[in-house]
């Protein structure tokens, strides 16, 4: 029987970064065909203290990373956030799916007990069952994330809706 929680994460991950990968192709293609400099809608925020589209999206890479690594037991690799393109950011996109998609489905076999310590050593230290880590924690931010990214877009004129938002399933 596969872990519960590999099927709440890793599917679910994969659908939403193939979603967001498609959805920021709308995104360049709606900068060439208005003649608008990319950088615009890579740089837009929704409020000057929110981070913008590409920060977005790394974290929402970062999450897809860290929430898959942390419950198969493995390292969290470390990748520099240095994306400043369109290019660049389907490029990391397809980094994280390469990575969520190396782990097997017994890797997360005990997972829901599994202890997770979010900031180890630090003041901010948090412990958590892998349960509470994925439905508590990192499924919501990193749907947080990828849904201010999908805002951002619309709120910057690219015409998508929540079948673009949602992908295939």
């Amino acid at each position: 029987m596969t872990s519960p929680l590999y099927t709440a994460s890793i599917p679910v991950l994969q659908q939403m970064l193939r979603a967001l990968s498609d959805v920021l192709k709308k995104a360049e293609d709606h900068a060439t065909q208005k003649n608008i400099d990319p950088n615009a809608l890579l740089q837009a925020r929704l409020f000057p203290d929110m981070f913008p589209l590409v920060r977005q999206v790394q974290i929402a890479a970062d999450f897809s990373k860290g929430i898959t690594s942390r419950l198969a037991g493995a390292e969290v690799p470390s990748w520099p956030d240095t994306e400043a393109s369109f290019a660049d950011l389907q490029a990391l996109i397809a980094k994280a799916l390469t990575h969520i998609g190396s782990f097997k489905p017994e890797q997360f076999d005990a997972s829901e007990s599994r202890e997770i310590v979010l900031r180890p050593g630090t003041p901010k230290e948090k412990k958590l069952i892998g349960s509470a880590y994925l439905l508590h924690y990192g499924l919501p931010q990193f749907f947080f994330h990828v849904t201010t990214a999908y805002a951002i877009l619309r709120h910057n004129g690219v015409e998508v809706g929540k079948r673009d938002y949602m992908g295939a399933y």
